[in-house]
């Protein structure tokens, strides 16, 4: 069987991490063990330019946490954002069987969204409106975290929930540089998850299979920017056996993509490092195709339904497409393994962005 280490750059292997992810004004790169303690980011000299003053480094700085809870029944995603100018709340159900998005927004002053500092010993993520509360309490250091809230609306109702997660993988923590001192740091882990939702006075509860991906997320984006993502994670049969497996691969402007990029298979207690990959696909593609130039990632997204945010007003213009579907096809680890995803229901974003 082939070796494809030789296909991954010895800088995609994980280090110690560092105290804190700013060093005397300059950003740390590379992939990383475990958690930051310290997350700085607005103390970063000149990360969006040196036109641009340190004293703006918040209206340019975005901050994420979200939460992908894959269910016999469909996938809930859960995310709260700090946009700089603004905030967000959005929780969205996508209904397997109806292959149909159900979606809660909500827009609110950026000082409303709370963004944990880490996500270690119970620090805290939270938003609230008066149609919707998102609340998570972060304790990645021990591996576990908790998830809970509403949101409802005159279109879709009510949707409530609230869950326990375990991690079940090592987690991907990386820094990728988007220009010399300009940092997008990601932090992604899978989790074994119990818990329930109700949406419209039905209650669903979790099973053996129910499993989640939650994505920290913080960095300074170019004015002009896109990137494409695809996740899944869930349980599938291997050697035999029903075990937890996650996959997670995107496209964005890393200056280089070979060196960082956070491409990954998780398994349960590893993972499994992935080349960078390219997406074929346009705007309104019902298929994506994913693949890399060394056959460990060959995947088609058939997309089902997707969640549109479009926002065109000349100085900000957003085109933002949250989807839904079904992988056909596999990955590769690095002895060649090969994992098929044949059916696996997953969620894939593609964000163009002007801000």
């Amino acid at each position: 069987m082939e070796d494809y280490r030789k296909f991954i750059s010895p800088k995609r292997q994980s280090v110690p991490t560092p105290k804190s992810i700013v060093e005397n004004g300059q950003a740390v790169f590379g992939t990383f063990d475990k958690e930051f303690e310290e997350m700085p980011l607005l103390d970063l000299v000149h990360p969006a330019g040196k036109l641009l003053p340190n004293c703006l480094n918040k209206i340019k700085l975005t901050l994420w946490e979200a939460t992908e809870i894959h269910l016999d029944n469909g996938i809930l995603l859960v995310a709260l954002t700090d946009m700089g100018w603004f905030g967000m709340t959005i929780t969205i159900f996508y209904d397997r069987i109806k292959k149909k998005v159900y979606s809660w927004k909500n827009i609110l002053p950026a000082k409303k969204t709370v963004i944990a500092p880490n996500i270690i010993n119970g620090s805290v993520s939270e938003a609230y409106t008066k149609n919707s509360s998102i609340k998570y309490v972060n304790d990645f250091g021990v591996g576990k975290a908790n998830i809970k809230g509403y949101s409802t609306s005159k279109k879709d109702g009510k949707i409530e929930f609230d869950y326990e997660l375990e991690r079940v993988s090592l987690p991907s923590v990386v820094s990728i540089p988007f220009g010399k001192n300009r940092p997008l740091y990601s932090q992604k882990d899978i989790f074994k998850a119990k818990g329930y939702f109700i949406f419209n006075g039905e209650r669903f509860d979790s099973t053996e299979e129910s499993a989640a991906l939650i994505d920290d997320h913080r960095g300074y984006y170019p004015r002009k920017m896109h990137y494409d993502w695809i996740m899944t994670v869930g349980k599938n049969e291997i050697d035999g056996e029903k075990k937890y497996i996650g996959l997670n691969l995107t496209r964005n402007q890393s200056i280089n993509q070979e060196d960082y990029n956070e491409n990954l298979l998780f398994l349960e207690g590893e993972t499994s490092l992935l080349p960078p990959v390219k997406f074929i696909h346009n705007a309104d593609s019902t298929v994506w195709t994913i693949i890399d130039e060394h056959d460990m990632v060959n995947i088609t997204f058939n997309i089902y339904d997707r969640f549109s945010m479009l926002v065109h007003t000349g100085i900000v213009n957003i085109d933002y497409y949250y989807t839904f579907g079904e992988f056909k096809g596999y990955v590769r680890d690095l002895t060649g393994k090969k994992y098929i995803l044949d059916g696996n229901m997953g969620a894939g974003e593609d964000k163009t962005m002007k801000f």
